[in-house]
């Protein structure tokens, strides 16, 4: 018996610690693609661990003395929410960890002076508020469905949750694309050479403090996929395979359409993303479902 407990607690403890792993793993592949979409070979798909390393052995440039306490607290919190996810607890307690890891990054870009990394923190903070509401409100559907917000609840229904809530797993896609600050929505930050920030909400980062940032958004990365995973509980194998579906998605849209503006993000994101899971809630409630 204290044996299947201590394995019960281990395995979570090793999928949290995984996460980032797999962050930059899925990093690679995104490159890789993204350079194959555009007729070039691209970068090896380990380059993003070679990346995070040569940044560690940098000097960093401190802009501020908090900016270190907050890059760390960025990447933290992310991991806490993975960790919470994968202890099967309250989604709305993930929630609220992942969007204190956000307040975190843009507190950290909003401290500095330079131009570019303030607007890049104001535009980070929109796109926060573009997709967190539409989190909560597919929440507060999956609730309906399931009778629960424990993980261990959804997980236990019997049904997958894209049969019966489909439009929502469509509304998580934008959410998907805005969290991986991928175009249209890369408003606040953005690898290409077309963003005209810079480096946007990162621009004042250098060495380990950008190390870090890199590592949280791996894994808040993981942490969106893992919820989207979800919708094809309980097994666990097929909705990993519908997370990648919907990451390669997401690869795809960001190398088909041009950046939107911050207005046209809020507007897309709400007005299809709340349109769509309230099409979805509407609909199970005239069929008796909820």
């Amino acid at each position: 018996m204290a044996g299947n407990n201590v394995i019960g607690l281990l395995i979570p403890v090793l999928l949290t610690l995984a996460a980032p792993v797999l962050g930059g793993l899925l990093v690679g592949v995104d490159r890789k693609v993204t350079a194959r979409m555009q007729s070039r070979i691209g970068p090896p798909i380990l380059q993003p661990f070679y990346d995070v390393i040569k940044l560690w052995s940098k000097e960093p440039f401190i802009t501020g003395s908090i900016q270190p306490v907050l890059a760390f607290s960025y990447m933290g919190f992310a991991i806490v929410a993975v960790g919470l996810l994968m202890f099967r607890q309250d989604l709305l307690l993930i929630l609220f960890t992942a969007a204190i890891a956000d307040v975190c990054l843009i507190t950290a870009s909003l401290s500095s002076k330079s131009p570019y990394s303030y607007i890049g923190g104001r535009r980070e903070l929109l796109s926060v508020l573009a997709y967190e509401p539409v989190l909560m409100l597919a929440s507060v559907s999956i609730y309906l469905v399931t009778g629960s917000f424990l993980i261990e609840g959804i997980l236990a229904y019997n049904t997958p949750l894209f049969t019966v809530l489909p439009a929502v797993l469509v509304a998580m896609e934008l959410v998907l694309v805005v969290e991986m600050k991928k175009s249209p929505f890369d408003v606040s930050a953005s690898g290409h050479a077309h963003q005209e920030l810079v480096r946007g909400v990162f621009t004042e980062f250098s060495g380990y403090t950008m190390a870090m940032l890199e590592l949280g958004h791996w894994v808040k990365t993981v942490l969106v996929l893992c919820m989207t995973a979800l919708f094809w509980a309980p097994n666990l194998l097929a909705g990993a395979g519908l997370a990648a579906i919907m990451f390669f998605i997401a690869l795809a849209v960001d190398n088909s359409y041009p950046r939107l503006t911050w207005k046209r993000m809020l507007g897309t994101t709400w007005g299809v993303g709340f349109v769509l899971i309230l099409a979805n809630i509407v609909g199970l409630s005239l069929m008796g479902v909820i």
